[in-house]
């Protein structure tokens, strides 16, 4: 790394605030706790993973909580959570911050506060390999298509405003989604690029459909319970950190992640 951007990465660690100095707040309740309380989807592969051999979790928000962690001097304990009840959860500060590649949206962003991007995904989609109805993403916004989604995920909203000929079917679960395509039930479902990664790799009846030219490009950061700047921006300046140092990238080239980090 050059010289300069040694000298800035220190800068801006230096600038981290200091626990002890700090009036009552989440920070000092972190500090006083010894650990980062971390809201996470263990499905999301790639990033928030947790292996159903082995239980161990994976992927670049475990590796960037446990940095976090490490900076404040406490542990990372992670809090399961998912899409649809991450609002729910922060409220309840059941977690201190949700770090699993949360999509910025506008309803998201009236319920929660989030950091600047670190990741970027556009849309993608799973059919089946013998699916004689889906070859290329024009295939998808047709009559007799019905395509799955996730119920609150990014894509449910997203997909309702795109599709104007393709029936739009809304599931429960990710899992849900799979099973209604691996069925023949329904010929697509939507998803992002880590997501795809894991159909790829542990699918053999998977195959991944992706659009011509950007179809609808979501940044993705972590996301706080409104409120509390001390620890917005303590968490604003350890991002900027670790992208400026390397560590972002390094935590993304371990998952195969490098083409969606956000520069």
């Amino acid at each position: 790394m050059p010289r300069s951007l040694r000298l800035t990465a220190l800068l801006l660690t230096s600038l981290l605030l200091p626990l002890p100095a700090l009036a009552d707040g989440r920070l000092e309740r972190i500090a006083a706790s010894g650990q980062l309380r971390v809201c996470i989807w263990p499905d999301y592969y790639g990033i928030s993973f947790r292996n159903p051999k082995t239980g161990q979790l994976s992927g670049i928000d475990i590796d960037n909580a446990r940095d976090l962690a490490r900076q404040l001097g406490v542990r990372a304990s992670f809090v399961d959570s998912s899409f649809a009840k991450l609002a729910d959860d922060l409220a309840a500060d059941r977690c201190d911050i949700a770090m699993f590649a949360i999509g910025i949206t506008p309803a998201r962003q009236a319920r929660m506060r989030f950091t600047n991007p670190y990741l970027a995904s556009d849309i993608h989609a799973i059919t089946t390999r013998t699916n004689p109805r889906i070859r290329n993403w024009e295939d998808i916004d047709q009559p007799g298509v019905v395509v799955a989604v996730a119920k609150g995920t990014l894509h449910e909203p997203v997909m309702q405003e795109k599709l104007r000929q393709a029936e739009l079917r809304v599931l429960e679960t990710p899992h849900a989604r799979e099973y209604e395509v691996q069925s023949g039930r329904a010929d697509v479902f939507m998803t992002d690029f880590p997501y795809s990664r894991r159909m790829l790799d542990n699918s053999d009846w998977a195959r991944l459909v992706t659009p011509p030219e950007p179809y609808h490009v979501t940044p993705y950061a972590w996301a706080m319970a409104p409120g509390d700047d001390a620890f917005h921006h303590y968490v604003e300046r350890f991002l900027q950190a670790i992208k400026i140092d390397g560590r972002l990238l390094t935590n993304a080239v371990r998952h195969r992640l490098e083409p969606i980090v956000y520069r």
